[in-house]
């Protein structure tokens, strides 16, 4: 088995809820990306359908003429039904507790396993670009690494990407995606 899948982190956006757009900036942002994955070989996309990750997608899927593909299991983790004052703690301690579960929220276990599925779903050979949101892409990295946790999440960028291969005995993970490359 082989598969080489690039996590993307959506661009800068204008809120959280799922159908928050993306803000001029990162609609500048999406066309460095875009640029930025010109050189790199990819046979599918599959975005979240927050509109957020559809439109970072989008700008990919036109630089390679590659259609999009839509996946309601990459979409961003809900940590609850409420808005906690502390929300940061309260994620934190997701992080150190796989199976914490906030009141109309998901679980870390749980969010690993519906976005480790996805890729676990892919054939073998796969070289795949997974667009999705901050919380989910270091819940996926995790799968691979425990050792990724909340500290990870909080150096993430918007846009960010990371590049996972996958063998038979081996997972090799490498952040590729650098600050210089939104210059």
């Amino acid at each position: 088995m082989e598969k080489t899948i690039y996590i993307v982190r959506h661009c800068s956006a204008d809120g959280q809820s799922p159908h928050a757009d993306l803000t001029a900036e990162g609609i500048v942002q999406a066309e460095k990306l875009a640029d930025f994955f010109s050189e790199l070989e990819a046979d599918r996309i599959i975005s979240s359908p927050f509109v957020r990750a559809r439109r970072t997608a989008e700008a990919i899927a036109d630089e390679k003429k590659i259609h999009i593909e839509e996946d309601s299991r990459l979409a961003e983790r809900t940590l609850s039904s409420h808005a906690f004052e502390d929300w940061l703690l309260k994620l934190e301690d997701t992080f150190l507790d796989d199976h914490l579960k906030y009141e109309g929220g998901e679980s870390s276990h749980e969010a690993m396993e519906r976005v480790c599925n996805v890729v676990d779903e892919l054939p073998d050979g796969s070289k795949v670009i997974l667009v999705t949101h901050g919380n989910l892409m270091t819940l996926l990295l995790r799968c691979y690494d425990e050792r990724i946790g909340f500290q990870e999440w909080q150096a993430l960028t918007n846009p960010d990407v990371y590049r996972v291969q996958l063998t038979d005995d081996d997972v090799q993970w490498e952040r590729i995606w650098k600050e210089e490359d939104l210059q």
